[in-house]
């Protein structure tokens, strides 16, 4: 089960270091690239020690998946980008096949 916990929280440094890239400015301003490169380290770090017991193709979609999911989420929150019926419903099924392969996944 640490496992899993590892990729969830890989996953939610990927949310963070996404979301740290527009804030970065192309990686113009020091402090936001500094805070974003350090949280694609731990997630990176994070999403490795998960891939020591979990199929790599299941953690890396999950990974992924989260990751994309909730950059979307958080794009339309923070960033007020379009929350129309269509994005919803694609980030929904991102949602759905991250919790698939969880469910059909054995026990790491």
């Amino acid at each position: 089960m640490k496992h899993w916990v590892f990729l969830l929280v890989a996953a939610v440094f990927e949310i963070v270091w996404a979301i740290g890239i527009k804030y970065t400015q192309g990686f113009t301003r020091l402090w936001p690239s500094v805070g974003t490169i350090a949280a694609m380290g731990v997630s990176f770090f994070l999403l490795g020690q998960a891939t020591r017991a979990l199929p790599i193709g299941t953690a890396y979609a999950v990974w992924t998946g989260i990751g994309a999911a909730g950059t979307a989420i958080l794009g339309m929150v923070v960033f007020k980008e379009p929350a129309t019926v269509a994005r919803l419903l694609c980030v929904t099924m991102i949602v759905a096949g991250v919790v698939g392969l969880k469910l059909f996944t054995p026990a790491a």
